[in-house]
């Protein structure tokens, strides 16, 4: 692999990455309901669902989805049904870790464990079946067929994953910064009825989706 097509590779990345979505709202929501310690945990979840994807789509999966319509619908309802569910039970929370924050910010321990949060950040990481479609048709574009295959993986695949990981590691400490707003009133369940509607679209937007002919 040649350093043009590394730093090509490292582009597209970053612009998948950037993208919003259910991943990265998810880290914001945590980070607000759970602080965002808790919500590395769930960026980690993430992050593992990803190189998962990655393996998975290296042993063939990728290729399975993209022939079969029904395990393609299979994962995509699955995966949809997980965000709704998601966005109802955020849709229908109160509060957050904040409110039981003192005035000097020192966090108060939160109810939720981060084996809980990890695991909520594999599923809606590993939810979507199209990342499998995508991570199948895009790696091969910067893989070298000449050169051993391993080693480009790891590099391709490491890469993925510490960005995405710091990413949403930013995201999460940079949305709690607006927990003492939040605080306030009403607004910090408006931000979850916010947040839980917009799981529910996503969901809901993943059920429309269709395999690529």
């Amino acid at each position: 692999m040649t350093l043009s097509t590394y730093l090509l590779y490292l582009g597209a990345v970053a612009l998948l990455v950037l993208s919003p979505g259910p991943t990265m709202l998810m880290c914001m929501t945590c980070s607000l309901q759970h602080g965002p310690r808790k919500a590395l945990a769930a960026a980690a979840g993430s992050v593992t669902a990803v190189l998962g994807t990655m393996l998975l789509s290296a042993l063939g999966l990728g290729a399975l989805l993209a022939a079969s319509e029904t395990a393609f619908w299979v994962l995509k309802a699955l995966g949809a049904a997980y965000l709704i569910w998601l966005g109802v039970k955020t849709f229908r929370s109160t509060g957050s870790v904040f409110d039981q924050l003192p005035a000097s910010g020192i966090n108060a321990p939160a109810s939720t464990s981060a084996r809980k949060l990890f695991a909520q950040g594999l599923v809606v990481g590993g939810s979507n079946p199209k990342a499998i479609l995508f991570f199948t048709a895009f790696f091969p574009q910067f893989l070298d067929p000449a050169a051993a295959w391993a080693p480009q993986f790891a590099v391709l695949a490491s890469t993925f994953v510490a960005f995405e990981f710091t990413v949403l590691g930013l995201c999460a400490a940079g949305v709690a910064r607006l927990a003492p707003a939040l605080r306030h009133g009403n607004r910090m369940r408006w931000f979850n009825r916010v947040s839980g509607g917009l799981f529910a679209l996503m969901g809901s937007l993943l059920l429309a989706t269709r395999r690529a002919a």
